[in-house]
C-alpha cells in the first residue's frame, strides 16, 4: 500500500460559522464521517464540511478530540 493510498483515507473535517472555520480536524476517513454526522447534530445551523486529504494538503488540521467528547455539551 503506498503514501497516495494512505491520504486518499484521511479526510479534513471542518465546522463553519459563515466564512469562518471554528473547528479543523483531520482523520481517517471513517471517523470523520462519525465526525461530521455528530457536528451536523450537535451544531444544526452551522455548516459542516467533510473533504478528502491530497498530496497537496497533507493534513492541516489537528487530530480529533475524544469520540466520547462529540456529544458533551458546553458548560
Amino acid at each position: 500500500m503506498g503514501d497516495d493510498d494512505a491520504e486518499s483515507r484521511r479526510c479534513r473535517v471542518r465546522v463553519w460559522f459563515g466564512d469562518h472555520v471554528v473547528a479543523d480536524y483531520c482523520a481517517e476517513a471513517e471517523l470523520a464521517g462519525r465526525y461530521a454526522a455528530a457536528m451536523t447534530r450537535r451544531f444544526a445551523g452551522l455548516r459542516v464540511t467533510s473533504e478528502p486529504l491530497s498530496a497537496a494538503d497533507p493534513g492541516g488540521g489537528r487530530p480529533l478530540p475524544g469520540e466520547r467528547l462529540w456529544e458533551v455539551a458546553p458548560t
